[in-house]
């Protein structure tokens, strides 16, 4: 008897949508039986950030995960701490983060700081990420107490210092973080990371500082060849999410003539990523066996409008019929739709994490 394969989740990227729009089309998004929105960042005058989106998107939402891309390198880390923290509040336990350390003239430039660059990039991020994580910790889930009797609101003892300092090697200013933080832990207790695969690995963010890496290739023929070799560098501790841009037939207009009227509108696609280009049904057949490959697959429509109507009526459900698209976790976390269980705070006192910790130390 064969071994049913697994099923994998769709994620949308829901930038184009404007903001008169995000609510119709994050709303449209979760309908159609997407698991993930994801919101792209620039720092662009009178443009909300991607942070600010995703906390607007979350609240008018229930099942659908909230992820926006935030900066490592112009950011302050206790301020990304805490805003994502407070993003998986508002969200229900749905939010994620990715992690972005680009190249950024114009990023340095409007927060005022010299461009960083090469190898100081992954150090940026492996740092932000860590004192995140370090700070959502730094709270024990039973912190808040509410004692009205004794007018305290939380248990100072389970509030705990982050420390954190960069390393002798960090090449750009050094900093250093104490804590605790000013908020909770998060309702996932820890939310997910995710960044690039080029941003992971050996010399760079380390595997097991993430939970989900963003794989890319020149065109979609390789890209279910290029999840295979990013799991086999890094493993099975992260998840694999495929990155495709898609441009369909749609309103009996072929994708191939919407490819050259965006083009000539200098609204191309981001050179860096596969493009897709063609009927929904062709888009099904392609997927099929890549949500088979990778854990998950993000898709970049061209119009958020005019892809997400093709994919909502014609590709989500043909996928699920096929069983390669799972079915959106109801009620659930970003980490139920990642598979991950929620960790134990690493500062936490209670007898049950102690036992926990003292169990793991002994194997």
């Amino acid at each position: 008897m064969s071994t049913p394969q697994r099923a994998g989740f769709l994620a949308i990227e829901l930038d184009g949508a404007g903001h008169r729009n995000l609510a119709a089309a994050v709303l449209a998004a979760e309908s159609a039986g997407f698991h993930v929105a994801t919101f792209k960042d620039a720092p662009e005058a009178g443009r909300t950030n991607a942070l600010q989106r995703a906390a607007f998107a979350g609240p008018v939402t229930r099942t659908i995960a909230v992820v926006p891309e935030v900066d490592t390198v112009y950011t302050e880390p206790f301020h990304i701490s805490t805003q994502l923290a407070s993003l998986d509040y508002v969200s229900g336990g749905r939010a994620g983060w990715i992690v972005t350390a680009a190249h950024s003239p114009e990023a340095a430039a409007a927060v005022g700081r010299s461009l960083v660059s090469g190898e100081a990039l992954a150090q940026e991020a492996a740092a932000s990420i860590e004192v995140g994580r370090r700070l959502w910790d730094s709270w024990e889930d039973d912190a808040v107490i509410r004692d009205v009797a004794t007018g305290r609101y939380i248990d100072v003892d389970k509030l705990h210092y982050a420390d954190f300092e960069t390393t002798a090697d960090f090449a750009g200013p050094a900093y250093s973080v104490k804590g605790p933080s000013i908020i909770p832990r998060p309702l996932q207790g820890q939310l997910p990371v995710l960044a690039a695969s080029s941003l992971v690995g050996d010399g760079l963010v380390s595997a097991h500082a993430v939970d989900a890496v963003l794989v890319s290739a020149p065109t979609p023929e390789l890209l279910a060849a290029e999840v295979r070799d990013v799991r086999a560098r890094l493993g099975t501790s992260v998840a694999i999410i495929a990155e495709l841009d898609v441009v369909l037939d749609s309103r009996g207009q072929a994708a191939a003539s919407r490819v050259v009227n965006s083009a000539e509108a200098g609204t191309a696609a981001d050179a860096g990523r596969p493009r897709f280009v063609g009927s929904a049904g062709d888009l099904t057949e392609f997927l099929d066996p890549l949500l088979r490959e990778a854990d998950g697959v993000r898709l970049h429509p061209a119009d958020v409008d005019v892809e997400l109507g093709e994919l909502a009526r014609l590709v989500l459900p043909e996928l699920r019929r096929r069983g390669s698209l799972r079915a959106p976790v109801q009620d659930g976390t970003f980490r139920d739709v990642l598979g991950l269980g929620r960790p134990v705070s690493r500062y936490s006192t209670s007898s049950a994490a102690t036992a926990v910790g003292a169990l793991g130390a002994g194997n």
